[in-house]
């Protein structure tokens, strides 16, 4: 919002919140009506009916190049301002969509009330000249002279600050202002549309065209990496003029009293507007190279509908807890699709980049889905990613890679040892974080306890965490034969005395992992609390016992960079695998864990209280998302 906000600052449809395009519904179901179902052959007209497609273009459009200056910024090549992104302006930026409503709105409108609208021809040369000669005179004119005016403090205050909040722009920070702005645009916009409308030349090839232009010049000016190649101004030098580039327009949001062109920066030449170091920039961004990090925390996909979730996907989904929502199913074709290009394409990619004091952090995802990791013909080649993966890493450089999720199974890697056999000159610290989550769930677990119950699979996590506890003296009861035996195995002699094989549910502190299954959840006791200690939360079954996120904990402020929640859990909440790595390559413990190998779990969690990670409890989750 505007630091002053002035009149029509919102949208008219802002109290819809997300049944906003309802207001579309009239013009959507009048236009297929009448082209599907009308007699009259003079009503049928293509024009009208192809303004809803037109609309659904402009999204996937914006989308696409969200989902591409996301990655490319995470990679760092040709990355042009390194400022960090965070939620307030992932929310501040949500309603990007409004824009497309808005000219949707008056498209029908305009569709309607003039007929030199109607039955417009698909091409005619002579409108696509007039809107490209109008676009470059008086609209850019026009733009360069009002961008002025909304500098001034008085407008600026009340207006054109909402858009300038964001000094490292997003592809759709270039749609985000108040609602008077866009009208000011619009009518800047309309000038060739209906000009070309009114004098008869008109076409849908001309209108497609130039609505297409300005959202690509707009997301390519604001997608903060620079793409256009130097040889084109070497070949047409006089095209400086004409078009800009991203590194150009990512000044005007550094310096704000430069660089005030629309997208043909010959304004700012003419009127000595122009920033000098405009065309250092733009080279130095050229020659910038993928980055390279300390840190790498591999990670995989989920369910299908994860890649909505990811950092690269929907930036709404992304910076809010991983859930499923009820449009999913209408979007079932691009989530196949997805699936195809996963399995197709089979290597690993970047999702995110952070920085955390001077460790910078990237996160790895394997394009495999969970449900992969348990099919024994996909172990091999799941292997051989994460193999190629530290491989990778070893070869960059990188000082840790953490195994995050499933990618340290122990019937898939041995919780990552079988890479160290396979290469024992390994470099690179592989780092599972066990024993970072064991501490976090050994100190989730209320102070005073006496006994717990441990049930779900047992893994490296859940045989450290009894034995600790039984060290302390805790009773660990087990639901099941098979299970107590497979500890007891494991326990010293002393620490067995604390497991005990249990047929009754009276403990109220349950360790859970997978495979807790909802019948064994509702023998608890209400007000049970159920403690994960997997790395995917259980299934939740009861609405009067309380549930806690999988190990993880709340990062400091100096975590920078942060705008998406890692699967599940709350804004700026890291899982404890994740922030392991992290905590190797800060105390620079020069040392794999991985097998059987765990850290003393004082000196661990010490360090992650040292560094400014707090301890994730009930009320801090419920805190933290009722924010969002």
């Amino acid at each position: 919002m505007a630091s002053k906000p002035g009149i029509l600052t919102e949208w008219p449809w802002t109290c819809l919140g997300n049944f906003k395009y309802l207001v579309l519904a009239p013009f959507v179901c009048h236009s297929t009506y009448t082209y599907f179902m009308s007699k009259d052959e003079r009503q049928r007209d293509i024009v009208y009916i192809i303004i809803l497609p037109l609309l659904l273009s402009r999204i996937i459009h914006n989308q696409i190049w969200i989902s591409l200056s996301r990655y490319r910024t995470a990679k760092g090549n040709n990355r042009i301002v390194d400022k960090s992104i965070e939620f307030d302006q992932v929310d501040r930026e949500s309603s990007w969509d409004d824009q497309i409503i808005f000219n949707g709105l008056l498209y029908y409108i305009g569709y309607l009330m003039l007929e030199q609208a109607h039955h417009m021809p698909v091409w005619r040369t002579d409108g696509i000249i007039i809107i490209g000669l109008l676009h470059s005179g008086p609209v850019e004119f026009l733009y360069y002279w009002l961008h002025r005016a909304l500098h001034h403090h008085f407008l600026y205050c009340r207006y054109h600050s909402h858009h300038h909040s964001s000094i490292a722009t997003e592809p759709i920070t270039s749609v985000i202002h108040p609602f008077a702005e866009h009208l000011s645009y619009f009518t800047l916009f309309s000038i060739p549309l209906f000009t070309t409308v009114f004098t008869g030349t008109a076409s849908i090839a001309s209108f497609g065209a130039y609505v297409t232009y300005i959202d690509f010049m707009n997301n390519m000016g604001h997608c903060n990496f620079e793409l256009i190649p130097k040889w084109i101004f070497s070949i047409f030098p006089p095209l400086k003029y004409f078009m800009y580039t991203p590194s150009y327009h990512s000044l005007h949001h550094t310096q704000f009293r430069t660089n005030y062109s629309l997208f043909m920066p010959m304004y700012d030449y003419i009127y000595d507007t122009l920033d000098k170091s405009s065309d250092t920039l733009y080279e130095k961004s050229l020659k910038r190279e993928a980055e390279v990090p300390d840190v790498v925390h591999l990670t995989h996909l989920t369910t299908p509908e994860s890649i909505y979730h990811l950092r690269l996907g929907f930036a709404s989904l992304a910076s809010n807890p991983h859930t499923y929502r009820w449009y999913f199913w209408l979007m079932w074709p691009v989530t196949l699709w997805s699936i195809m290009i996963t399995w197709i394409y089979g290597r690993t990619f970047v999702v995110e980049r952070n920085m955390f004091k001077n460790i910078k952090l990237q996160t790895w995802a394997i394009p495999k889905y969970r449900v992969q990791y348990f099919m024994k013909w996909q172990r091999e080649t799941i292997n051989n990613l994460i193999e190629e993966s530290i491989m990778e890493a070893d070869q960059k450089g990188i000082k840790v890679l953490s195994l995050g999720l499933l990618n340290q199974e122990e019937k898939l890697n041995s919780n990552g040892e079988l890479y160290l056999k396979r290469h024992p000159q390994l470099k690179v610290k592989v780092v599972d974080g066990s024993s970072l989550a064991v501490a976090v769930v050994l100190n989730s677990i209320p102070k005073g306890t006496s006994h717990v119950v441990l049930r779900g699979r047992l893994s490296k996590v859940a045989y450290s965490i009894a034995l600790a506890l039984c060290q302390r003296g805790i009773q660990v009861a087990t639901l099941h034969e098979e299970e107590y035996k497979r500890l007891n195995a494991k326990l010293t002699r002393g620490a067995a005395t604390n497991l005990v094989r249990s047929k009754s549910y009276v403990s109220k502190t349950w360790l859970v992992g997978d495979g807790l299954s909802e019948d064994e959840q509702l023998k608890a006791p209400k007000g049970t609390l159920f403690i994960p200690y997997s790395q995917f939360p259980p299934r939740k079954a009861r609405k009067d016992c309380f549930y806690f996120n999988t190990p993880a904990m709340i990062t400091p402020k100096h975590l920078e960079n942060v705008d998406s929640c890692e699967n599940w859990l709350p804004r700026r909440v890291m899982s404890a695998w994740r922030i392991a790595g992290i905590l190797h390559a800060l105390e620079g413990w020069n040392e794999n864990e991985c097998g059987d190998m765990m850290f003393d779990l004082h000196k661990v969690w010490k360090a992650s209280v040292d560094h400014g990670f707090r301890p994730l409890t009930l009320v801090t989750t419920s805190t933290d998302q009722s924010k969002n």
